[in-house]
């Protein structure tokens, strides 16, 4: 049985990464013979504002340099909005930046991938033209969020923001609520819904539902993430309940 080191750079603030990614490879352990654990390196940051996001993206690559200390097999940058918050494309920068920080004298440079890649790209592999998004930020940055989206050739039809700024609060909202606020967004005609653009707003336990109830694909930040991670560590990106992207091909 191999176990696979999953290694994540996150927030200081963020308490959700290092719950809902676990919470999807461990149900996958339960019917793949795969097992993983979980290392972190942490970013400073409390509050979701601009200058906050660009202090801590610029700790990023010694948190990469620690986790390749650790030889993780694959190193996840776990904060969506840090990314896009610098500008079109970012994400490539900073898997080239992180890549490059991330290698190691005795052996090969693990795989490096950004949740807003990962979004990014999960989107266009479902075949999602035009989404809505859900997001917990204020509504400028949701605003940069969607653009970024855009930018990468996927409408964003409509957004909801919470207005939360404090990273701890928006870790504390309640999924049970996304099935309510999934209805007040508009998802007439999309293809996909972003049920949350953030990896710290907890929806793990609303996806499946949400998906069950508009019949088309919801997928989240976090979602994303692991189907990249799995994808990168070359195995099926297969997570029971977690939505159509995860669901066996």
């Amino acid at each position: 049985m191999t176990t696979h080191r999953i290694g994540m750079i996150v927030p200081s603030s963020n308490t959700t990464m290092e719950t809902e990614i676990p919470a999807m490879l461990r149900a996958r352990e339960r019917t793949h013979p795969e097992r993983f654990t979980f290392h972190s390196a942490r970013m400073r940051m409390q509050n979701v504002t601009p200058a906050e996001l660009v202090a801590m993206d610029e700790q990023s690559v010694r948190c990469a340099e620690e986790l390749a200390d650790a030889r993780v097999d694959v190193l996840a940058y776990a904060c969506l909005v840090a990314i896009m918050a610098r500008g079109a494309g970012y994400h490539r920068t900073s898997t080239e930046r992180l890549s490059a920080a991330a290698v190691v004298p005795d052996g090969p440079t693990a795989p490096v991938l950004t949740s807003a890649g990962a979004l990014v790209d999960a989107l266009h592999h479902l075949g999602a033209r035009r989404v809505s998004v859900i997001a917990p930020y204020e509504k400028p940055l949701t605003a940069t969020v969607c653009g970024y989206i855009g930018g990468e050739g996927i409408e964003v039809h409509d957004s909801l923001s919470l207005e939360v700024a404090d990273n701890l609060e928006v870790g504390r909202l309640d999924p049970a609520n996304l099935q309510r606020l999934a209805k007040e967004v508009d998802t007439s005609g999309v293809d996909a819904l972003v049920l949350s653009a953030c990896v710290q707003m907890p929806s793990l336990a609303a996806i499946q539902p949400v998906q069950d109830a508009l019949g088309i694909p919801v997928v989240s930040s976090a979602v994303a993430t692991v189907w990249q991670i799995l994808r990168a560590l070359a195995l099926d990106p297969v997570v029971p309940d977690a939505g159509a992207l995860l669901a066996p091909g």
